[in-house]
């Protein structure tokens, strides 16, 4: 399904990946083994596809739209990065995390240098506001990881403050790609604010999907299974079947979830328990909420673009669909 909706733009693609790769070069032995790394996966490039689709349906998509494409994704691999520090991970996209090859020390530095090789990509779309908001948007991710750092010392299972942290760590990545894809294709107002939320409402439903898949032994995701509680996290359905149940048995054990401190019989424990008390079932019908709501803003956006071609006395932009029902699924 992804290879589909790619197609309209795998020339682009193509062109994003080597000037992703190409950037992401240093004379630094150690440097280079790091980033030689981290590039040899880069998994599905969903940030990139959505920027470059918005890109197209905003008008073109032009060398800046590519620019700010590797930029965002530069610095999202540097926030996973320091993110591996911070939570310990020796896992990442099906391989051993930077932290987990080199040590710490090495992990935090090429992070940083990562953040500033996509602050000069950035740079090159000449566009105050395409810099201006990849500014929020660091913020905003360590804002969401510090939130996240924060959760893991209480003693409330809320699901507001859930969806605080992925609109923070991931909605907001996935929206600024909307918005600057929007904006640097050529797109007005109105469509780049839609195109925004959209963006936003995705992102929502992709840590959705990436939290239900963390209790699927069934499905490769790229990590262990049980990852997030051993790592101190309670996602959405295991917050949802902790508050249904109010069991203090399992009180217990998702504090010492949180508290870094639970055997991997506790993890398992508590992974059936949610389960069995409905949290992935409960998880799965507020992703379809967010995927229903993602297409009706889509659809807006669709109409609101179809209206303006009409309105054109250019008559020779070429724009296509950016993303159909099945697409979302």
């Amino acid at each position: 399904m992804l290879a589909q909706i790619q197609q309209p733009i795998a020339e682009e693609l193509g062109r994003y990946t080597e000037l992703f790769k190409a950037s992401l070069q240093s004379n630094n032995p150690l440097l280079t083994s790091a980033l030689n790394h981290l590039t040899r996966k880069l998994g599905k490039m969903m940030r990139p596809t959505l920027l470059l689709l918005c890109a197209r349906e905003g008008g073109a998509i032009t060398d800046e739209a590519l620019h700010a494409a590797a930029s965002l994704e530069m610095l999202h691999t540097a926030s996973l990065v320091h993110d591996d520090v911070v939570d310990e991970s020796n896992m990442r996209r099906g391989q051993r995390s930077v932290n987990a090859l080199f040590d710490n020390k090495a992990a935090v530095l090429v992070g940083d240098f990562i953040t500033s090789k996509a602050l000069t990509e950035m740079a090159l779309t000449h566009s105050l506001e395409a810099i201006e908001r990849m500014a929020w948007l660091g913020q905003t991710l360590a804002d969401g990881e510090l939130l996240q750092l924060n959760n893991t010392q209480s003693t409330v299972f809320s699901e507001s403050a859930y969806y605080d942290v992925i609109a923070k760590k991931t909605a907001a990545l996935f929206s600024t790609c909307a918005r600057l894809g929007a904006h640097l294709g050529g797109a007005d107002g109105e469509t780049t604010g839609r195109l925004e939320r959209f963006g936003h409402i995705l992102g929502l439903c992709f840590q959705l999907r990436d939290d239900i898949f963390d209790f699927d032994e069934s499905i490769d995701a790229g990590k262990p299974k049980g990852n997030d509680m051993h790592e101190g996290k309670l996602t959405l359905p295991a917050i949802h079947a902790l508050n249904k149940a109010a069991d203090a048995r399992y009180y217990r054990l998702a504090m010492r979830v949180r508290g870094h401190e639970a055997s991997k019989l506790d993890v398992q424990e508590l992974v059936e328990f949610t389960i069995a008390t409905g949290g992935i079932d409960y998880a799965e019908s507020e992703m379809q909420r967010l995927h229903d709501e993602a297409l009706a803003m889509l659809d807006n956006c669709l109409r609101l673009t179809s209206l303006s071609r009409l309105r054109s006395k250019e008559g020779n932009v070429r724009r296509g669909p950016l993303l159909g029902s099945e697409d979302l699924k």
